[in-house]
């Protein structure tokens, strides 16, 4: 297990929906920009279906409001939606050449994605499908922009990405001690209110994310950790 290397200034978060960064990468955000990083949040989708008891359209808004605020408790100034379906979002080229867009607007020289695996680590529950889709492609987006033949009209080619950090991976290579910051990727969390609330069940953001940054740091060597695996964008 390695430290997630440190030396670079861009980063895009690339996630499907508001409060996917929350359940702990959102720590190690702000680990980085209180080191003066610039990290830029991607979301595929607005989070429209994630309420049962509000509509699309209202919880659109809603979720949009929740994660913006979410993001500038962890310094994060720059968040995009892109419009895809929640709960729908489909792996091909559209939703490739949407993140490849993306990521040549915002030129990170490192991506931070989710876990595209199908189910979670050890528990064996299915990961969301939206989870998946978004996980793989925001990999493949990272060479597609890279290419100057491919996605012409998303601008111009960005070939700076130096590795993609996969969050939830039961195949972790890297970790960030978020010992300094986990209390603000709590805070980060708890601007999910409502979407919190819609749940319907007993939930404490603070116990949450201790739990399973605590067992990451077990691992890392520390007391709380953030874990990634690591892939060579080449």
């Amino acid at each position: 297990m390695e430290p997630v290397g440190e030396n670079w200034q861009r980063a895009a978060a690339i996630v499907a929906h508001p409060d996917d960064l929350e359940y702990g990468m959102a720590s190690a955000v702000a680990r980085w920009t209180s080191q003066g990083k610039e990290v830029s949040y991607v979301l595929a989708t607005s989070g429209e279906a994630g309420i049962d008891g509000l509509e699309p359209d209202q919880t659109r808004r809603v979720r949009e409001e929740e994660q913006r605020r979410s993001a500038a408790a962890v310094g994060v100034e720059h968040v995009e939606f892109l419009g895809h379906a929640d709960g729908l979002i489909e792996y091909g080229l559209s939703l490739r050449r949407d993140l490849a867009g993306a990521i040549r607007r915002l030129r990170p020289q490192v991506v931070f994605a989710m876990n595209f695996d199908l189910t979670w680590g050890e528990s064996g529950n299915v990961n969301h499908a939206d989870h998946r889709a978004v996980g793989l492609a925001a990999l493949d987006a990272c060479r597609d922009a890279a290419n100057r033949w491919i996605f012409r009209e998303q601008g111009e080619q960005w070939q700076g990405i130096e590795n993609v950090y996969v969050a939830g991976s039961s195949s972790s290579t890297h970790y960030v001690d978020v010992t300094e910051s986990i209390d603000l990727g709590v805070a980060s969390l708890r601007e999910h209110r409502l979407y919190i609330e819609g749940l319907g069940t007993e939930f404490d953001p603070d116990e949450f994310l201790r739990q399973i940054a605590g067992y990451g740091g077990m691992a890392a060597g520390c007391e709380y950790a953030v874990l990634f695996q690591a892939f060579n964008a080449g």
